[in-house]
Parts: structure tokens; sequence; C-alpha cells
């Protein structure tokens, strides 16, 4: 039957129950009279309140319960009746009237009158107008002063009976109206607090008005009278009273009040027949002597246990030489495992230490070499930089003496140049000058110089190409543009340009005649930023590009510049004797004499016999 009843409460639900309100609640795993210390495991503090409870009984609000012609019907007075529902309260006390006449009291307590109803007492409520109308800051002033006035330092200690001292004792929670404190374990105080059902609690607080901790709950607890609640709060909805203690216990919460419903059922009180008087029921024979039975077995097996334990305790006690040498054998065996152990880890230590010290010895020997060569290296160094040190000097001074040399060759190699091509200016025109007689007009195009004579302009161009061409190899200075000198049919290239794809486009003319104006005038431009470059490699600068014979002539100047005498040519620079004979030099200084006598109009011709002559002289 009790495995039936079991299956059919397996299907009802094992965790869930109906109360008597048709409510849904949880089962408790323990029953009352299993419940233990040691299925203690944590408890917390709900709605925290330091105040004492009010003796006096607070008037009532006036509202429309309480009004006399208010209707009372029997379901209001049965709901009233059930739920007990309490009066609205001010936040602050109703104050009792002012007695203004004592005479009038004394009048009123010497007439008694049954018959006379009493009038009540009007009680005025306080203001509330100044806490409405202020404003949000002291709202929320005046909120948070209130919760610190009711949050608290909390803590708690377990006794049980007999210990003087407490069995636990928890830590201190910091201003909290409901405390909930870590969960604890006592199975270690052992069976003889573990089992016990009874405990005292005694719960601290303080506040910060206050010095010193208070008794603020002592509880004497007995477990089987405590009422479950619940797995978790989350699923109990019952109002907690003031300074509510709950309990966490291995299957659920408990707490200790009144108010709330039982866990189980109330089972009507079943209706037994009346029995006469003066008899009872009582158990058969058959019963009795099975009872009788029952308890001879439990008798016989009582002493039967007792003379076991007190035959092995006799063996033990006979054994215990060898019990205590298999013991000793046994602690040896395992202390030689153990040093057997401890021997392979030192081993093995050793083991590592030889090698990372090989490592070390192999790396130390290595740094000693590697320090050995760099030092060798380092003295071969230094012996080679006092030997370099020495090389500089001599070095710097030839340089500074080549520069020198160098210089004084430019400046004689320009002389020649300027006695080759000598650069003239032209009477009462500024600025305005002739190559070899032969007048370049700066602009160089007849559109803004109709009076010059296109060929004496192709041949003083070519001139000044071939000398532009010749100052960039004594200069050292490469041209973007490199000229290409043929007396008056001289061209210029142009390498530079994207925007043209073959040579002949970037080749251009610095002759006019049958030549296109743009193409002609646009090489003049490439020659003019040819003669650019040189000046600024010099250091000089241009005042107009469209000038190119004052800046030639003024380059030529700055080049030919500086003091002391021109240095002499070296000797086997230039084939003066041909033949062995020595009348050659004074047929190239006639010769040369006659072409600056009569200036040739055909600047090819000009330049044929320039060249010849520079290579003679």
């Amino acid at each position: 039957m009790s495995s039936q009843h079991d299956k059919k409460a397996k299907g009802n639900g094992s965790n869930s129950f109906h109360d008597i309100k048709g409510l849904s609640r949880e089962r408790p795993w323990l029953l009352p009279s299993n419940r233990k210390v040691r299925h203690l495991q944590g408890i917390s503090l709900r709605n925290l309140t330091l105040s004492s409870p009010r003796t006096r009984t607070r008037g009532k609000t006036i509202d429309d319960e309480f009004l006399p012609h208010a209707l009372k019907t029997p379901a209001k007075l049965l709901s009233q009746r059930e739920n007990k529902l309490e009066h609205s309260r001010s936040s602050n006390d109703l104050r009792s009237p002012p007695k203004s006449n004592g005479l009038a009291e004394a009048d009123d307590s010497k007439s008694d009158d049954p018959t006379r109803p009493k009038l009540p007492i009007r009680l005025r409520r306080r203001s509330t107008l100044n806490w409405t109308n202020a404003p949000p800051r002291a709202r929320q002033t005046k909120l948070e002063d209130v919760a610190r006035e009711r949050m608290a330092d909390t803590w708690f200690s377990l006794h049980c009976s007999g210990m003087d001292e407490p069995i636990y004792v928890s830590e201190v929670i910091r201003k909290a109206m409901n405390p909930s404190f870590r969960f604890f374990d006592l199975n270690v105080y052992g069976p003889a607090v573990t089992r016990l059902d009874e405990l005292t609690v005694r719960y601290w607080a303080k506040t910060e008005n206050m010095d010193q901790y208070v008794l603020l709950v002592e509880l004497q607890l007995c477990l089987r009278s405590l009422q479950f609640i619940g797995k978790s709060l989350e699923s109990f909805h019952h109002p907690l009273p003031q300074n509510c203690i709950l309990f966490h216990l291995s299957d659920g919460i408990y707490t200790s009040f009144t108010d709330l419903p039982l866990d189980e059922p109330v089972l009507a009180a079943s209706k037994a027949p009346k029995q006469p008087h003066g008899l009872q029921p009582t158990s058969s024979f058959d019963a009795l002597m099975r009872l009788s039975n029952l308890d001879d077995c439990i008798q016989d097996a009582l002493s039967t246990r007792e003379k076991l334990a007190s035959q092995i305790s006799h063996l033990l006690e006979d054994q215990k030489q060898s019990l205590d040498t298999i013991n000793s054998s046994s602690q040896a065996e395992q202390s030689l495992a153990s040093t057997n152990r401890s021997l392979t880890t030192c081993r093995r230590q050793i083991t590592a230490a030889q090698t990372r010290r090989s490592e070390l010895q192999a790396s130390l020997k290595a740094r000693r070499d590697a320090i050995t060569s760099g030092d060798t290296t380092q003295h071969r160094a230094q012996t080679n930089l006092a030997s370099a040190q020495m090389n500089l000097s001599s070095r710097r001074s030839l340089l500074q003496t080549t520069k020198s040399s160098v210089s004084g060759q430019i400046r004689r190699i320009c002389e020649d140049l300027l006695r080759i091509y000598p650069i003239e200016p032209i009477d009462h025109k500024p600025l305005f000058f002739t190559i070899r007689g032969l007048h370049l007009p700066n602009a160089a195009s007849p559109s803004i110089s109709p009076n010059t004579d296109r060929a004496v302009a192709a041949a003083a161009l070519g001139i000044v190409a071939h000398v532009t061409h010749l100052l960039s190899f004594y200069l050292s200075a490469p041209l973007p543009y490199p000229p290409t000198p043929h007396g008056s049919t001289s061209t210029i290239f142009d390498p530079i340009s994207t925007n043209m794809h073959s040579n002949a486009a970037r080749t251009f003319p610095l002759y006019e005649k049958g030549a296109v104006t743009y193409r002609f005038e646009y090489g003049v431009f490439l020659l003019n930023s040819d003669i650019e470059l040189l000046m600024s490699r010099q250091g000089s600068r241009m005042v107009d590009q469209r000038h190119t014979l004052p800046n030639l002539k003024y380059l030529l100047t700055v080049l030919t510049a500086g003091k002391g005498e021109l240095p002499v040519r070296k000797k086997g620079g230039a084939k003066v004797f041909e033949n062995g004979s020595i009348a050659e030099p004074r047929r190239a200084s006639e010769r040369r004499q006659e072409a600056e006598k009569t200036p040739l109009m055909n600047g090819k011709q000009t330049c044929r016999d320039a060249r010849r002559v520079a290579d003679e002289t």
C-alpha cells in the first residue's frame, strides 16, 4: 500500500502540493524530525528595523470604510475578517488634539451616562504641503536620509546549549537593510553539534549614530518548528515581518512566523464510532506475542553484537604486535618509495644542472673567443687608424692643392676661350654684345629685332652653343639639354619633355632659316636654360634669361676671376710640334689674326676654323 501511495504521489508531482486555499507550493525534502544543525548552510535577514514597536494604538484615517453611512454587506464583512487589512498610516504619527479646557474633560468624566454615545476624538493629520512642493534635490536628500537611518552594520553568531563559545561568527555586512551572509559548513564540529536540532541565533546591529553594537534579535530556535517557504525567494510572495530571519537548509529556505499557511493540508478528523463506557480497543493476543518474539530477537541480536565486538577487540589486542609490525613495514615501504622518488627527481635535477653548466661553459668559451678576436681586430684597426690619419692629412693637403690647380686651370681655359671667342659690347647700345664680331640680339627673333640678319644670328648661336658645350666638360656639369654645335646649323636636344616620342621631334634648331619659328624660339630657350644651369653651379644669379651673350660674358668673367698668376699649360697637353717643325705656332697665330680681322658670314666655317685654332694653340 505504501509503494502504491508513493507511486501515486510521484505521478501527482514530487516537489509541489496544493494548500488549503488552492495555491501551489513546493514541498520540503526533509521531515521536521530529520532537520539537524548539519543541514543548516546559511542565514539571512530581511526587513531590518532598529526602532522598537509602538505600544499604543494608532488612530484610524477617515476613509469610506469608517463612514457611518458605508454599506456593510455580509461578503465585505467576511473578506475583512479573513484578510485582516490594516488601516493606512501617515509618515508621522497623528498628533493628539490639545486639551483646551480641563473643566470640560472633568465634566465629561463625571457624566458617565451609558446611554449617551461618546464623541470620537478628532485627530489632525500633519500637513505635507511643504514636502509636496519641495524641489527634487530636497526630496532626494530626504529619501537618502530616511534610507540611511534604516541601514545598519549587522552580524550574527550561533550558539548551542552546553557550549560557552559560539560555534560560528559571521562576517560584518556594512550598511544594508536586507543583509545576506556567506554560507558556512558546520560539519567540522562533529556529531555532538551536527546532530542537534536546537540552537540560539543572536543578531547584532549598529547604525552610524551608535558607538557599539547592540543585540537586535536573540532567537532560541528548534529546527522542527521552522516553516518551509520554498527553494528560493522568487516563488514566495507572502509579506515578511520586520527583522525576519531566513534559514537556508540543504533542501530550501525556512523561517519562523505564525501567519503563513501550513505546508500540509489539514485533514478532517475521522469520525470514529463511539464505544460503550469502560471499553477501550486493544491489540490481539497474536499481535502481542509477535511483538514479544520480536523484542526477544532484538535483544538476542544486541547481545550477539556485543559478543562479536568484544571478540574482535580481544583479537585486535592479541594481534597488536603483529599489526604494529605490519603498519611499520608498510610505513617503511612508503617511506622507501618516497625516498626513491625524491632520489630520481634529484638525479634528474643534477643531470639538468650538468647540461646547463656545459651549455654555459660553451657559451663562455665562445664569448671569450669572440672577445679575443675583437681585441685583435680592434688593435689592428687602431694601428690602421694611425696610419690612415697620417694619410688623411697628406690627402687633404693634396686635395687642396688639386682644387687650387684645377681652379687655376679652369681660369686659364676660360681666358683662352675669351681670347678665342671674344665677347665685346657694342658702343652706345647697353646690354648688346658681339661674339667674334657677330651680333646676337637678346630676343634672337626677327619679329622682335627685324633688322637682325638671320644668318649672322645663326652663326652667333652656333658659337654660343659650342662655348656652352665646352664649359660643361671643363666645369664637370652635365647639361640637361645637350647642344650639338655645327656652326650656323647647330641644334639642341630635349630629353625631358614627355609629349614628344621621337628624337626628331625632340631636336630643336638654333637657326631660323628654313625652320618653324616656335621651334627655333624654344631651342634658344633651351640654350639659355643650359647657361642658367652653369651659372647656378658657380653660385651666380641670372638677371634675365633672354640675354644670351650678357649672361655668357658674365659667366666667363666669374670663371676667370681670381688672384695670382695664371698657371702654365702642362707639357704634352697639345700637339704644337708636328713633323719636327717650329714654324707651326707662328702660322697658327697668323691664321688667328686673319680670322679676327675678317669675320666670316658662314657660321659653319667660323666654328671649324676656331676649333682648329684651339687645337693648334
